[in-house]
């Protein structure tokens, strides 16, 4: 489990670094070719359309910077769902360069405030100086993991994430968590690779690496049980787009009682 979280760890450091080099090397302009996805990274060109920032609205991109965009390795669009509002507290697990977190503090206004936690050095400080380019003063990136938060009970409004439980080797310990730092009424709007129930976990290692979002994805009905078991009511997991045979990028809610 170690080995996989190292993987993990070093396939995102890599996608950081890749992006502060491609986009210092360009003179005008944005910059061309893939700088790895949550998908595959160098993958077939359709992949673009599954993971990244193309499944955002280009409007909410508009002030977000570059960096944040390129770095976006996700699989789907958690703020679509989440219902953010004015003066709410979130929280995205995996926040990677940025973007979600950006997307969120505008959302919530000058009264609400934004967390992201990574663990992965390299993205944080790239998520770091791109909330300073933006100017965002209402969000704070954090060290740590996501089956392990580094914030109180019952501290956020809102849970989102995008394309990341499904790394984790112990999801039981992230929805527990999550569970832990939200506030009674507080919920869940998060964007995850799922699989059909159908599907044997040896079926999804066919399908995709660990590090590619694929293996270690849940079932449907493994991700409900586990959000029931974690204390969570009102759950559902709504498929959205096919990204290999039998496997989906999904939008996951739930609520806290």
């Amino acid at each position: 489990m170690t080995d996989i979280r190292e993987q993990v760890r070093e396939r995102y450091a890599l996608a950081a670094t890749q992006v502060s080099s491609t986009v210092g090397s360009e003179v005008g302009g944005e910059p061309s070719g893939d700088v790895g996805c949550c998908g595959g990274g160098c993958g077939p060109a359709d992949e673009a359309q599954k993971f990244g920032a193309a499944l955002y609205d280009a409007s909410d991109l508009a002030d977000v910077p570059l960096e944040a965009r390129l770095a976006s390795l996700g699989c789907g669009n958690p703020l679509a769902v989440a219902e953010l509002r004015e003066g709410e507290r979130v929280l995205d697990l995996g926040s990677g360069g940025g973007i979600d977190v950006l997307l969120s503090a505008k959302r919530v206004g000058p009264t609400g405030f934004a967390h992201g936690v990574d663990m992965t050095d390299e993205m944080l400080a790239l998520a770091r100086s791109n909330a300073a380019q933006a100017g965002a003063t209402n969000v704070a990136f954090h060290r740590g993991t996501i089956e392990d938060l580094p914030l109180d009970d019952a501290s956020v409004d809102v849970v989102i994430s995008n394309c990341v439980v499904n790394l984790s080797t112990d999801k039981p310990a992230v929805l527990s968590e999550v569970f832990r730092v939200l506030v009674p009424g507080g919920r869940v709007g998060i964007s995850d690779i799922v699989a059909e129930d159908h599907l044997s976990p040896e079926q999804r290692a066919e399908r995709g690496s660990y590090v590619g979002c694929i293996a270690g994805a849940l079932s449907r009905r493994e991700y409900l049980d586990g959000l029931t078991a974690a204390g969570f009511v009102d759950a559902d997991v709504t498929f959205t787009h096919q990204v290999a045979d039998g496997m989906h990028s999904a939008v996951v809610r739930a609520r806290k009682p």
